[in-house]
């Protein structure tokens, strides 16, 4: 028996589950010609249907081509190489500009041979779980960044009852799970301490580091750790800060690393203000590439993954129905505000 799923709660009719499952078994080599299917009878004992669901479910795979019946000796996989386009649901924590670049990568990767649906899931577990319980069989695959942070219990339960074949972890890894599937993420605690080490040469003009990790916006918790262990080996004075508003005290001899870019703005502000130049008195690292941030002060000096090549990533693992973990590029890049 192949192995093929029915959602009983799913809106979508049963006899196009069964279709859809067959078709996505052939696109991924599990089918081939020639191949024998359950007969009708045992389709419907095995998965505890009726007749009649099974027949309309062959009878529409009949049509397609996709399959032929051989009287007295049942149904075989007629047709392997479907030209039929993959079913991709996309389901981002957020929209960003970077987000757009990952997106944009994925979506010129795959190129006309998919589909795809991007969904935002707004670090909600219950968005999640509505999104993926309500159309588990209508896409062939589910490529998910999992940033939750509140019921992560339940996010894990709902990404673990997706086919680990159809799934593809995108951005970060699940912590406390063994995973073996297809996944491209970043490192976020060891990121930032290997970017930071790359620029060390020039932290040390320095006395203070100062991490400006957001509060309102949830960013993974292992940048802070990994900042604090960077400056716990290096012997640097630090500090973890939610916002920079004009309440913030901006000193010479400081590193400011800033994350969002309202507080990158508020930081160029207080500097001036405070006749500080960026470079001299105090630096500024900011967290992901830009071209505004190439050209912006001459130019300032960010750590970064590489966005596009995440999406790409991510796409190539699909084409080549690969299930392997890939970490995605992350390095610092000089410049004058360092």
């Amino acid at each position: 028996m192949f192995e093929i799923t029915i959602d009983t709660d799913n809106k979508t009719p049963k006899y196009l589950q069964i279709a859809n499952a067959v078709k996505d078994l052939i696109r991924r080599g599990k089918l081939k010609k020639g191949q024998r299917l359950h007969s009708i009878n045992e389709m419907s004992d095995e998965f505890l249907l009726s007749r009649d669901t099974v027949e309309k479910a062959y009878a529409i795979l009949r049509k397609q081509g996709i399959i032929t019946s051989v009287k007295g000796k049942g149904f075989y996989i007629h047709q392997p190489d479907l030209d039929v386009k993959i079913r991709v649901l996309l389901l981002f924590n957020k929209i960003s500009n970077y987000k757009k670049q990952i997106y944009n990568g994925f979506i010129e990767t795959l190129g006309p041979s998919a589909l795809v649906d991007l969904k935002i899931h707004h670090f909600n577990t219950q968005v999640l779980k509505s999104l993926v319980e309500n159309h588990l069989s209508e896409y062939d695959y589910f490529v998910i960044m999992p940033h939750f942070y509140d019921n992560m219990e339940e996010a894990i339960k709902t990404i673990k009852a997706i086919p680990q074949e159809k799934l593809v972890l995108l951005d970060k890894k699940i912590p406390g799970i063994d995973f073996n599937g297809a996944c491209v993420y970043q490192d976020f605690e060891k990121d930032i301490v290997e970017a930071l080490e790359q620029g060390l040469d020039l932290l040390k003009k320095y006395n203070k580091l100062v991490l400006v990790h957001p509060k309102l916006i949830p960013y993974p918790l292992e940048i802070v750790k990994g900042f604090r262990n960077f400056c716990f080996q290096n012997n640097f004075q630090f500090e973890i800060i939610s916002e920079i508003d004009t309440t913030v005290k901006v000193n010479a001899g400081e590193v400011y690393i800033v994350i969002e870019e309202p507080d990158l703005v508020n930081l160029i502000k207080l500097a001036r203000s405070n006749r500080l130049i960026i470079g001299k008195d105090i630096g500024i690292i900011s967290y992901n590439e830009t071209p505004l941030k190439e050209i912006l002060l001459d130019g300032i000096t960010v750590i970064s993954t590489d966005h596009h090549k995440m999406g790409v990533l991510a796409a190539t693992l699909i084409t080549s129905n690969s299930h392997i973990s890939i970490k995605n590029p992350f390095i610092l890049i000089k410049r004058k505000s360092l």
